[in-house]
């Protein structure tokens, strides 16, 4: 039982006028024959098979994302070069980076290898690793001399290393990363 439509819509075709599925593509020359797989042409080179855009490119006619929407490429204000490019702080002068505040070239020592150091080998080995031979050398022999209850101040040295801003011999600060 069909039902009546809407006002203002037109009226559905009856059985008679639908037509015919077998006859409907005999005529359509772009409808493979049966058994055959439909030939499509290549995409043009740079176009996925898809007729997407490639990854990180606005399609083609699309406008940009708007403020807020999820955009492609970097964010605005960083360069399209990633975090090797020089505006990242990577230089022939500074290949750890410049501290963000600062504008200090960064060691290349890490602080979290340092820190650890000093607490798991409470030798003053981390400051052997900072380049602070000094310091290093007193922790040792405290540690030594003391039978072994110094080696609570390399201990705490680590903690501390860890907490702060640490330098190396050159005045550089520490890495935060490996």
């Amino acid at each position: 039982m069909t039902q009546p439509p809407y006002p203002g819509e037109p009226e559905p075709p009856s059985d008679a006028q639908q037509p015919d599925p077998a006859s409907a593509g005999a005529s359509d020359p772009t409808r493979p024959l049966d058994g055959e797989q439909p030939s499509y042409p290549p995409p043009p080179s740079g176009e996925s098979p898809y007729g997407q855009a490639p990854y990180g490119q606005v399609p083609p006619g699309y406008p940009p994302p708007a403020y807020g929407a999820p955009s492609y490429g970097p964010p605005p204000g960083f360069p399209a070069g990633g975090y090797g490019h020089a505006a990242y702080g990577a230089s022939a002068a500074a290949p750890w980076g410049i501290h963000p505040i600062t504008g200090e070239p960064y060691s290349d020592k890490s602080k979290l290898i340092a820190g650890l150091l000093q607490i798991f080998i409470p030798l003053g080995i981390g400051r052997f690793y900072m380049g602070n031979t000094g310091l290093g050398v007193a922790q040792l022999l405290v540690t030594i001399f003391t039978c072994g209850i110094g080696a609570l101040w390399p201990f705490i040295d680590g903690i501390v290393i860890l907490a702060g801003t640490p330098r190396d011999t050159h005045g550089r600060p520490l890495r935060d990363s490996t």
